[in-house]
Protein backbone atom coordinates (compact mmCIF):
# COMPACT_ATOMS: atom_id res chain seq x y z
CA UNK A 1 0.00 0.00 0.00
CA UNK A 2 1.43 3.44 -0.69
CA UNK A 3 2.27 5.63 2.19
CA UNK A 4 1.87 8.45 0.22
CA UNK A 5 -1.65 10.16 0.86
CA UNK A 6 -2.63 13.32 0.71
CA UNK A 7 -3.08 15.64 4.11
CA UNK A 8 -7.35 15.73 3.37
CA UNK A 9 -6.90 12.20 3.03
CA UNK A 10 -4.90 11.34 6.40
CA UNK A 11 -7.67 13.61 8.27
CA UNK A 12 -11.07 11.87 7.36
CA UNK A 13 -8.84 8.44 8.19
CA UNK A 14 -8.24 9.93 11.64
CA UNK A 15 -11.22 10.64 12.44
CA UNK A 16 -13.05 7.21 11.42
CA UNK A 17 -10.10 5.49 12.75
CA UNK A 18 -9.85 7.81 15.93
CA UNK A 19 -13.99 6.50 16.86
CA UNK A 20 -13.47 3.29 16.36
CA UNK A 21 -10.16 3.46 18.19
CA UNK A 22 -11.32 5.16 21.40
CA UNK A 23 -14.32 2.46 21.89
CA UNK A 24 -12.49 -1.06 21.06
CA UNK A 25 -10.38 -3.12 23.45
CA UNK A 26 -6.90 -3.07 23.90
CA UNK A 27 -6.13 -5.95 21.48
CA UNK A 28 -8.61 -4.37 19.02
CA UNK A 29 -6.57 -0.69 19.24
CA UNK A 30 -3.49 -2.80 18.77
CA UNK A 31 -4.76 -3.99 15.38
CA UNK A 32 -6.06 -0.37 14.56
CA UNK A 33 -2.88 1.32 15.20
CA UNK A 34 -1.28 -0.94 13.18
CA UNK A 35 -3.47 -0.54 9.88
CA UNK A 36 -3.24 3.16 10.54
CA UNK A 37 0.74 3.23 10.68
CA UNK A 38 1.14 1.42 7.45
CA UNK A 39 -1.56 3.57 5.71
CA UNK A 40 -0.50 6.85 7.22
CA UNK A 41 3.88 6.18 7.71
CA UNK A 42 3.27 8.68 11.09
CA UNK A 43 5.86 7.00 14.21
CA UNK A 44 3.65 4.86 16.29
CA UNK A 45 3.95 7.41 19.61
CA UNK A 46 2.73 9.99 17.36
CA UNK A 47 -0.18 7.57 15.68
CA UNK A 48 -1.11 7.20 19.13
CA UNK A 49 -1.45 10.78 20.33
CA UNK A 50 -3.45 11.28 17.11
CA UNK A 51 -5.56 8.51 17.43
CA UNK A 52 -6.66 9.37 20.90
CA UNK A 53 -7.56 12.78 20.79
CA UNK A 54 -10.99 13.59 20.95
CA UNK A 55 -10.71 16.63 18.89
CA UNK A 56 -9.13 15.51 15.68
CA UNK A 57 -9.22 18.68 13.96
CA UNK A 58 -6.27 18.98 11.83
CA UNK A 59 -4.39 21.89 10.06
CA UNK A 60 -1.44 21.42 9.67
CA UNK A 61 0.14 18.37 7.29
CA UNK A 62 2.14 16.63 10.13
CA UNK A 63 1.16 17.33 13.52
CA UNK A 64 -2.94 18.12 14.81
CA UNK A 65 -2.02 20.27 17.55
CA UNK A 66 -1.46 23.81 18.19
CA UNK A 67 1.77 24.09 20.37
CA UNK A 68 1.13 27.28 22.37
CA UNK A 69 4.26 28.73 24.54
CA UNK A 70 5.04 27.30 27.96
CA UNK A 71 6.72 30.55 29.45
CA UNK A 72 4.99 31.38 32.70
CA UNK A 73 7.35 33.92 34.25
CA UNK A 74 7.13 37.30 31.95
CA UNK A 75 9.54 40.00 32.58
CA UNK A 76 7.87 41.55 35.39
CA UNK A 77 8.50 38.44 37.09
CA UNK A 78 11.94 38.21 36.38
CA UNK A 79 12.94 41.95 36.98
CA UNK A 80 11.23 41.28 40.44
CA UNK A 81 13.42 38.35 40.77
CA UNK A 82 16.57 40.20 40.05
CA UNK A 83 15.71 42.97 42.35
CA UNK A 84 15.30 40.67 45.29
CA UNK A 85 18.43 38.61 44.16
CA UNK A 86 20.24 41.59 44.31
CA UNK A 87 19.00 42.62 47.52
CA UNK A 88 20.15 39.11 49.32
CA UNK A 89 23.69 39.49 48.19
CA UNK A 90 23.28 37.05 45.13
CA UNK A 91 22.38 34.16 46.91
CA UNK A 92 21.97 30.84 44.94
CA UNK A 93 18.19 29.61 44.08
CA UNK A 94 18.11 27.30 47.00
CA UNK A 95 18.47 29.80 49.27
CA UNK A 96 16.77 32.46 47.53
CA UNK A 97 13.92 30.46 47.61
CA UNK A 98 13.97 29.78 51.05
CA UNK A 99 13.74 33.20 52.19
CA UNK A 100 11.93 35.22 49.04
CA UNK A 101 8.79 35.30 50.74
CA UNK A 102 10.24 37.27 54.14
CA UNK A 103 12.19 39.57 51.66
CA UNK A 104 9.48 40.46 49.64
CA UNK A 105 7.61 41.23 52.40
CA UNK A 106 10.09 43.26 54.33
CA UNK A 107 11.01 45.28 50.95
CA UNK A 108 7.29 45.70 50.12
CA UNK A 109 6.79 47.03 54.15
CA UNK A 110 9.88 49.92 53.65
CA UNK A 111 8.47 50.82 50.61
CA UNK A 112 11.49 48.82 48.30
CA UNK A 113 8.92 47.32 46.13
CA UNK A 114 5.71 47.68 45.50
CA UNK A 115 4.33 44.23 43.29
CA UNK A 116 1.19 43.81 41.13
CA UNK A 117 -0.93 41.04 43.47
CA UNK A 118 -0.42 38.68 40.38
CA UNK A 119 3.61 39.22 39.80
CA UNK A 120 3.86 38.85 43.39
CA UNK A 121 1.86 35.41 43.48
CA UNK A 122 3.94 34.07 40.61
CA UNK A 123 7.30 35.72 42.03
CA UNK A 124 6.35 33.81 45.34
CA UNK A 125 5.78 30.66 43.16
CA UNK A 126 9.08 30.54 41.27
CA UNK A 127 10.86 27.06 42.22
CA UNK A 128 14.56 26.77 43.02
CA UNK A 129 15.80 25.74 39.78
CA UNK A 130 13.67 28.14 37.99
CA UNK A 131 15.20 30.86 39.95
CA UNK A 132 18.79 29.62 39.18
CA UNK A 133 17.80 29.16 34.74
CA UNK A 134 16.20 33.04 34.97
CA UNK A 135 19.66 34.56 36.73
CA UNK A 136 22.12 32.45 34.89
CA UNK A 137 21.98 35.22 31.98
CA UNK A 138 23.10 37.83 34.66
CA UNK A 139 24.78 35.63 37.51
CA UNK A 140 28.12 35.78 35.58
CA UNK A 141 28.26 37.22 32.02
CA UNK A 142 31.93 37.99 31.77
CA UNK A 143 32.55 34.38 32.85
CA UNK A 144 31.78 31.75 30.26
CA UNK A 145 31.86 28.20 31.10
CA UNK A 146 34.59 26.39 29.28
CA UNK A 147 33.22 24.78 25.71
CA UNK A 148 33.14 21.58 25.69
CA UNK A 149 35.13 19.44 23.04
CA UNK A 150 33.23 18.57 20.43
CA UNK A 151 34.26 15.29 19.20
CA UNK A 152 35.38 15.10 15.36
CA UNK A 153 34.78 12.87 12.58
CA UNK A 154 38.69 10.84 12.88
CA UNK A 155 37.98 10.83 16.95
CA UNK A 156 34.32 9.01 16.35
CA UNK A 157 36.67 6.22 14.50
CA UNK A 158 39.29 5.69 16.82
CA UNK A 159 38.26 3.83 19.78
CA UNK A 160 38.78 4.56 23.23
CA UNK A 161 41.23 1.83 25.49
CA UNK A 162 41.47 2.39 28.97
CA UNK A 163 44.24 1.28 31.35
CA UNK A 164 42.08 -1.83 32.25
CA UNK A 165 41.94 -2.68 28.71
CA UNK A 166 45.35 -3.86 27.98
CA UNK A 167 45.16 -7.60 29.77
CA UNK A 168 48.42 -8.39 29.42
CA UNK A 169 48.65 -7.61 25.33
CA UNK A 170 51.61 -9.43 23.05
CA UNK A 171 54.74 -7.37 21.65
CA UNK A 172 53.46 -4.79 19.13
CA UNK A 173 51.24 -2.82 21.09
CA UNK A 174 52.51 1.14 21.24
CA UNK A 175 51.64 3.44 23.83
CA UNK A 176 52.68 6.70 21.76
CA UNK A 177 53.37 10.37 24.14
CA UNK A 178 55.38 13.68 22.94
CA UNK A 179 57.75 14.75 25.12
CA UNK A 180 57.94 18.70 24.65
CA UNK A 181 61.52 20.80 25.40
CA UNK A 182 60.35 24.10 26.02
CA UNK A 183 62.14 24.74 28.84
CA UNK A 184 58.52 25.44 30.87
CA UNK A 185 57.93 28.41 28.74
CA UNK A 186 55.14 27.31 25.41
CA UNK A 187 56.04 29.85 23.38
CA UNK A 188 57.48 29.85 20.48
CA UNK A 189 58.87 26.95 18.41
CA UNK A 190 60.98 23.59 20.03
CA UNK A 191 61.29 20.20 19.85
CA UNK A 192 59.65 17.69 20.36
CA UNK A 193 60.75 14.13 21.17
CA UNK A 194 57.97 11.04 20.10
CA UNK A 195 58.12 8.55 22.22
CA UNK A 196 56.71 4.94 21.57
CA UNK A 197 56.68 2.03 24.35
CA UNK A 198 55.66 -1.73 23.78
CA UNK A 199 53.28 -2.57 26.52
CA UNK A 200 54.20 -6.17 26.93
CA UNK A 201 58.38 -6.03 26.99
CA UNK A 202 58.54 -1.99 27.43
CA UNK A 203 61.24 -1.60 24.95
CA UNK A 204 60.88 2.22 24.01
CA UNK A 205 61.67 4.11 20.94
CA UNK A 206 62.36 7.80 20.69
CA UNK A 207 63.19 10.34 17.63
CA UNK A 208 62.86 14.37 17.73
CA UNK A 209 60.95 16.19 15.77
CA UNK A 210 61.43 19.79 14.80
CA UNK A 211 57.65 20.59 14.49
CA UNK A 212 54.80 18.80 15.84
CA UNK A 213 52.76 18.49 12.46
CA UNK A 214 50.66 15.42 11.28
CA UNK A 215 52.55 14.48 8.25
CA UNK A 216 56.54 14.51 10.32
CA UNK A 217 54.69 12.21 12.97
CA UNK A 218 53.77 9.73 10.42
CA UNK A 219 57.40 9.89 8.85
CA UNK A 220 58.90 9.28 12.47
CA UNK A 221 56.38 6.61 13.32
CA UNK A 222 57.44 4.83 9.61
CA UNK A 223 61.16 5.30 11.04
CA UNK A 224 59.96 3.97 14.61
CA UNK A 225 57.81 0.89 13.02
CA UNK A 226 61.36 0.24 11.33
CA UNK A 227 63.62 0.05 14.21
CA UNK A 228 61.59 -1.85 16.09
CA UNK A 229 62.27 -5.48 16.29
CA UNK A 230 58.90 -6.73 16.50
CA UNK A 231 56.02 -5.87 13.65
CA UNK A 232 53.97 -3.25 15.10
CA UNK A 233 49.63 -4.15 15.67
CA UNK A 234 48.51 -1.35 17.24
CA UNK A 235 49.54 2.11 18.28
CA UNK A 236 47.56 4.05 21.39
CA UNK A 237 47.60 7.77 21.98
CA UNK A 238 46.05 10.38 23.91
CA UNK A 239 43.68 13.08 22.32
CA UNK A 240 46.48 15.25 20.74
CA UNK A 241 45.65 17.17 17.41
CA UNK A 242 48.40 15.74 16.19
CA UNK A 243 48.02 12.12 16.39
CA UNK A 244 43.79 12.25 15.81
CA UNK A 245 43.83 13.44 12.29
CA UNK A 246 42.71 11.73 8.95
CA UNK A 247 46.88 11.60 8.24
CA UNK A 248 47.66 9.15 10.79
CA UNK A 249 44.34 7.22 10.56
CA UNK A 250 45.05 6.26 6.90
CA UNK A 251 48.72 5.53 7.81
CA UNK A 252 47.55 2.90 10.17
CA UNK A 253 45.08 1.65 8.08
CA UNK A 254 47.58 1.19 5.36
CA UNK A 255 50.42 -0.72 7.71
CA UNK A 256 47.12 -2.80 8.76
CA UNK A 257 47.65 -1.42 12.70
CA UNK A 258 45.13 -1.05 15.26
CA UNK A 259 44.49 2.62 16.18
CA UNK A 260 43.14 3.48 19.25
CA UNK A 261 43.22 6.42 22.14
CA UNK A 262 42.68 7.48 26.08
CA UNK A 263 40.42 9.43 27.62
CA UNK A 264 40.59 13.11 27.66
CA UNK A 265 42.09 13.99 30.90
CA UNK A 266 42.53 10.28 32.23
CA UNK A 267 46.96 10.29 32.34
CA UNK A 268 46.49 6.67 34.23
CA UNK A 269 45.19 5.47 30.77
CA UNK A 270 48.95 6.18 29.25
CA UNK A 271 50.72 5.31 32.17
CA UNK A 272 53.32 2.93 30.87
CA UNK A 273 54.83 5.69 28.09
CA UNK A 274 54.10 8.38 30.56
CA UNK A 275 56.93 6.46 32.91
CA UNK A 276 59.09 6.31 29.90
CA UNK A 277 59.13 10.28 29.36
CA UNK A 278 60.42 10.94 33.16
CA UNK A 279 62.72 7.83 33.59
CA UNK A 280 64.27 7.82 29.69
CA UNK A 281 63.77 10.83 28.13
CA UNK A 282 63.81 13.34 30.94
CA UNK A 283 66.86 11.51 32.51
CA UNK A 284 68.78 11.76 29.39
CA UNK A 285 68.29 15.04 28.04
CA UNK A 286 66.63 17.15 31.21
CA UNK A 287 64.28 19.95 31.06
CA UNK A 288 66.45 22.66 28.78
CA UNK A 289 64.99 24.32 26.17
CA UNK A 290 65.91 23.38 22.80
CA UNK A 291 65.29 24.19 18.99
CA UNK A 292 66.26 24.69 15.76
CA UNK A 293 67.98 22.47 13.25
CA UNK A 294 71.68 21.65 15.32
CA UNK A 295 69.92 20.87 18.77
CA UNK A 296 67.83 18.55 16.87
CA UNK A 297 70.90 16.75 15.11
CA UNK A 298 72.50 16.77 18.78
CA UNK A 299 69.31 15.11 20.27
CA UNK A 300 68.99 12.27 17.32
CA UNK A 301 72.60 11.28 17.69
CA UNK A 302 72.17 11.31 21.59
CA UNK A 303 68.99 8.66 20.78
CA UNK A 304 70.42 6.50 18.63
CA UNK A 305 73.21 5.60 21.35
CA UNK A 306 70.27 6.02 24.30
CA UNK A 307 67.54 3.46 22.84
CA UNK A 308 70.46 0.58 22.56
CA UNK A 309 71.64 1.06 25.78
CA UNK A 310 68.08 1.81 27.55
CA UNK A 311 66.63 -1.56 25.32
CA UNK A 312 69.50 -4.09 25.97
CA UNK A 313 70.94 -3.00 29.27
CA UNK A 314 68.54 -0.73 31.23
CA UNK A 315 66.72 -2.99 33.90
CA UNK A 316 63.37 -2.15 34.98
CA UNK A 317 60.16 -3.43 36.81
CA UNK A 318 56.65 -4.04 35.78
CA UNK A 319 53.62 -4.18 37.40
CA UNK A 320 52.13 -7.43 37.26
CA UNK A 321 49.46 -6.67 39.52
CA UNK A 322 47.68 -4.46 42.36
CA UNK A 323 44.85 -5.43 45.14
CA UNK A 324 43.48 -2.73 47.76
CA UNK A 325 43.02 -3.18 50.69
CA UNK A 326 41.04 -0.20 52.54
CA UNK A 327 43.43 2.22 52.30
CA UNK A 328 46.13 0.53 51.36
CA UNK A 329 47.46 -0.17 48.20
CA UNK A 330 49.52 -3.51 47.41
CA UNK A 331 52.06 -3.69 44.35
CA UNK A 332 53.32 -6.45 42.85
CA UNK A 333 55.97 -6.62 40.38
CA UNK A 334 57.79 -8.47 38.12
CA UNK A 335 61.78 -9.25 38.95
CA UNK A 336 63.54 -6.37 37.08
CA UNK A 337 64.05 -7.24 33.60
CA UNK A 338 65.73 -5.42 30.22
CA UNK A 339 62.75 -5.38 27.02
CA UNK A 340 65.17 -7.25 25.43
CA UNK A 341 65.08 -10.25 28.37
CA UNK A 342 61.01 -9.75 27.74
CA UNK A 343 61.02 -10.25 24.17
CA UNK A 344 63.82 -13.04 24.44
CA UNK A 345 60.94 -14.97 27.26
CA UNK A 346 58.03 -14.27 25.67
CA UNK A 347 56.34 -16.96 23.65
CA UNK A 348 54.55 -15.01 21.03
CA UNK A 349 58.08 -13.59 19.67
CA UNK A 350 59.44 -15.55 16.70
CA UNK A 351 62.66 -17.13 16.95
CA UNK A 352 64.53 -15.06 14.29
CA UNK A 353 63.14 -12.46 15.90
CA UNK A 354 65.04 -13.55 19.26
CA UNK A 355 67.77 -14.58 17.32
CA UNK A 356 68.61 -10.94 15.64
CA UNK A 357 67.84 -9.71 19.67
CA UNK A 358 70.84 -11.81 20.16
CA UNK A 359 73.23 -11.30 18.06
CA UNK A 360 72.67 -7.50 18.39
CA UNK A 361 73.10 -7.72 22.38
CA UNK A 362 76.62 -9.57 21.70
CA UNK A 363 78.25 -6.64 19.26
CA UNK A 364 76.83 -3.98 21.88
CA UNK A 365 79.83 -2.30 24.26
CA UNK A 366 77.49 -0.43 27.29
CA UNK A 367 80.58 1.11 28.28
CA UNK A 368 80.82 2.59 24.82
CA UNK A 369 77.48 3.10 24.21
CA UNK A 370 77.40 5.45 28.02
CA UNK A 371 80.57 7.07 26.33
CA UNK A 372 78.38 8.36 23.71
CA UNK A 373 75.32 9.21 25.80
CA UNK A 374 77.78 11.27 27.65
CA UNK A 375 79.16 13.22 24.21
CA UNK A 376 75.24 13.84 23.16
CA UNK A 377 74.64 15.29 26.68
CA UNK A 378 77.86 17.48 26.87
CA UNK A 379 76.97 18.45 22.94
CA UNK A 380 73.11 19.56 24.38
CA UNK A 381 74.85 21.03 27.22
CA UNK A 382 77.10 23.44 25.37
CA UNK A 383 73.48 24.58 22.99
CA UNK A 384 71.94 25.81 25.95
CA UNK A 385 75.04 26.86 28.33
CA UNK A 386 77.33 30.29 28.10
CA UNK A 387 80.13 28.60 30.10
CA UNK A 388 82.29 27.20 27.81
CA UNK A 389 84.28 26.06 30.55
CA UNK A 390 82.02 23.28 32.02
CA UNK A 391 83.83 20.05 31.61
CA UNK A 392 81.90 16.72 31.74
CA UNK A 393 82.86 13.07 31.40
CA UNK A 394 82.41 12.16 27.09
CA UNK A 395 83.98 15.07 26.19
CA UNK A 396 87.18 12.71 26.18
CA UNK A 397 88.28 9.22 25.04
CA UNK A 398 87.13 5.99 25.44
CA UNK A 399 89.99 5.34 27.06
CA UNK A 400 90.11 8.10 29.08
CA UNK A 401 86.63 8.07 30.16
CA UNK A 402 87.23 4.21 31.47
CA UNK A 403 89.50 5.74 34.11
CA UNK A 404 87.49 8.24 35.09
CA UNK A 405 84.59 5.49 36.02
CA UNK A 406 85.85 4.47 39.28
CA UNK A 407 85.92 8.23 40.94
CA UNK A 408 83.11 9.81 38.87
CA UNK A 409 80.98 9.11 41.99
CA UNK A 410 83.20 11.90 43.75
CA UNK A 411 81.89 14.41 41.06
CA UNK A 412 78.62 14.18 42.09
CA UNK A 413 76.05 14.65 39.06
CA UNK A 414 77.87 12.99 36.03
CA UNK A 415 75.09 14.01 33.24
CA UNK A 416 76.30 17.13 31.87
CA UNK A 417 72.46 17.94 30.72
CA UNK A 418 71.77 17.93 34.73
CA UNK A 419 74.89 19.77 35.86
CA UNK A 420 73.98 23.05 37.64
CA UNK A 421 75.79 25.92 36.48
CA UNK A 422 79.19 27.12 38.39
CA UNK A 423 79.18 29.54 40.83
CA UNK A 424 82.21 31.56 41.52
CA UNK A 425 83.29 31.92 44.44
CA UNK A 426 82.21 34.64 46.62
CA UNK A 427 85.02 36.90 47.76
CA UNK A 428 82.84 40.18 49.52
CA UNK A 429 81.49 40.71 52.65
CA UNK A 430 77.49 40.72 53.15
CA UNK A 431 77.80 42.30 56.32
CA UNK A 432 80.33 45.22 57.89
CA UNK A 433 83.25 43.42 59.96
CA UNK A 434 82.53 43.88 63.70
CA UNK A 435 85.90 42.79 64.80
CA UNK A 436 87.49 45.46 62.01
CA UNK A 437 88.39 48.14 64.40
CA UNK A 438 89.28 45.91 67.55
CA UNK A 439 91.21 42.88 65.76
CA UNK A 440 94.71 43.84 65.94
CA UNK A 441 94.05 44.06 69.69
CA UNK A 442 92.87 40.68 70.27
CA UNK A 443 95.84 39.24 67.75
CA UNK A 444 98.07 41.14 70.52
CA UNK A 445 96.08 38.44 72.82
CA UNK A 446 97.00 35.62 70.55
CA UNK A 447 100.19 36.15 70.59
CA UNK A 448 101.52 36.42 73.99
CA UNK A 449 98.42 33.89 75.03
CA UNK A 450 98.18 31.47 71.71
CA UNK A 451 95.72 28.63 73.65
CA UNK A 452 93.63 31.44 74.78
CA UNK A 453 89.56 30.85 73.61
CA UNK A 454 87.38 33.03 71.41
CA UNK A 455 84.82 33.11 74.12
CA UNK A 456 87.32 34.47 76.73
CA UNK A 457 88.68 36.98 74.29
CA UNK A 458 84.97 38.04 73.55
CA UNK A 459 84.55 38.65 77.23
CA UNK A 460 87.37 40.61 77.34
CA UNK A 461 85.82 43.23 74.70
CA UNK A 462 83.08 43.16 75.90
CA UNK A 463 84.61 44.16 79.24
CA UNK A 464 86.51 46.74 77.63
CA UNK A 465 84.12 48.01 74.99
CA UNK A 466 80.78 47.56 76.97
CA UNK A 467 77.95 47.96 74.37
CA UNK A 468 79.86 47.48 71.42
CA UNK A 469 79.65 43.12 71.53
CA UNK A 470 76.53 40.74 72.18
CA UNK A 471 77.13 37.62 72.84
CA UNK A 472 75.54 36.71 69.58
CA UNK A 473 78.68 37.38 67.70
CA UNK A 474 80.88 34.86 69.80
CA UNK A 475 80.57 32.32 66.51
CA UNK A 476 81.88 34.77 64.35
CA UNK A 477 84.80 35.27 66.49
CA UNK A 478 85.54 31.73 66.58
CA UNK A 479 86.00 31.41 62.75
CA UNK A 480 88.08 34.65 62.65
CA UNK A 481 90.32 32.79 65.48
CA UNK A 482 90.75 29.47 64.10
CA UNK A 483 91.53 30.98 60.36
CA UNK A 484 94.21 32.60 62.37
CA UNK A 485 95.63 29.23 64.10
CA UNK A 486 95.35 27.53 60.70
CA UNK A 487 97.86 30.36 59.14
CA UNK A 488 100.02 29.69 61.82
CA UNK A 489 100.35 26.38 61.55
CA UNK A 490 100.87 26.71 58.18
CA UNK A 491 104.08 29.28 58.77
CA UNK A 492 105.40 26.41 61.34
CA UNK A 493 105.05 23.60 59.32
CA UNK A 494 106.47 25.66 56.09
CA UNK A 495 109.51 26.80 58.53
CA UNK A 496 110.36 23.28 59.45
CA UNK A 497 111.00 22.29 55.93
CA UNK A 498 113.40 24.95 54.59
Amino acid sequence: MDNKISTQAKGELIRVLGQRYRKSSKTAKTQILDEFIAVSGYHRKHAIRLLGKTDNSCNRSNSCEVRHSRRIYDEAVKEALIVTWEAADRICGKRLKAVLPDFVDAMESHGHLNLDPEVRKQLLKVSAATIDRLLSPIRNPSQSRRKRRRSTKVSKQVPIRTFADWNGPNPGYLEIDFVVHCGGFMTGSFIHTLVTTDVSSGWTEFIPLLVKEQSLVVEGLDAIFQQNPFPVLGIDSDNDSAFINDTLLKFCQKHHVEFTRSRAYHKNDQAWIEQKNGAVIRRMVGHERFSGIVAGQALAHLYQAARLYVNYFQPSFKLRKKTRNGAKVRRTYDPPATPCDRLLSHQMVDDQIKEKLRLQRKQLDPVELLHRIRQGQSALSALTSTDCSIQGPGRESLEQFLTQLPRLWRDGEVRPTHRSKSSKPRHWRTHKDAFEGVWYEVLNWLQQEPETAAKSLLKQLQYKYPGHFADSQLRTLQRRVKEWRKIMARELVYACME
